[in-house]
């Protein structure tokens, strides 16, 4: 009885780890191109939060590039394609303001396109590690034969894009807040 149970625990979490990250992806592109209230205090905290995020990146390229001299530049490059695509977002989402209020909905495509990004970044990585540690080459370090200056690019190329969003997100709140006009109750 103690084996068919483990069995089963075994089937449920193999299945688990096949179906959640499918349904994940659905969830955050769902989320993602919701319609949202904008709050200033929230577009603060992430573009603080973005921006010590952006830094620290940036930091450890620099010290990744001890390894791979390519590290450092691809992730500055992918972070600075990340903040142009964040401007293109927001000049592609919908703003909705009344009064009061200001609403927005993120751009259904390049909410897609940047959650597929970083979908295939991670299934090449996969792909990529398996392929590395089988060949097991001597001539050249893990670090560059696993393609770490890619993924570098790929996650500023993320991590520039929510910078800039927030940034502007956060630009616009506080236009909007200065043109309001005040409401009597």
């Amino acid at each position: 009885m103690p084996v068919l149970l483990a069995l089963g625990v075994a089937l449920v979490a193999g299945v688990a780890l096949l179906a959640l990250p499918p349904l994940t992806l659905f969830l955050r592109y769902r989320a993602g191109t919701a319609r949202r209230r904008a709050r200033g205090w929230v577009a603060a905290l992430n573009l603080a939060a973005f921006a010590l995020s952006a830094a620290l990146f940036l930091g450890g390229a620099a010290i990744a590039g001890f390894w791979e001299p390519r590290a450092l530049p691809f992730a500055g490059r992918g972070l600075a394609a990340g903040i142009a695509l964040g401007l293109i977002g927001l000049w592609l989402s919908r703003f909705e303001a009344t009064p009061s209020e200001l609403h927005y909905t993120p751009n259904r495509w390049l909410v897609l396109a940047i959650t597929l990004v970083v979908t295939g970044r991670i299934l090449y990585g996969f792909w990529r590690g398996w392929h590395t540690w089988q060949a097991a080459s001597g001539q050249t370090s893990w670090l560059v034969a696993f393609g770490v200056a890619g993924s570098l690019a790929a996650g500023a190329l993320v991590l520039g894009y929510y910078l800039s969003y927030w940034a502007g997100l956060w630009w616009l709140f506080r236009r909007h807040r200065r043109r309001a006009v005040p409401v009597r109750r």
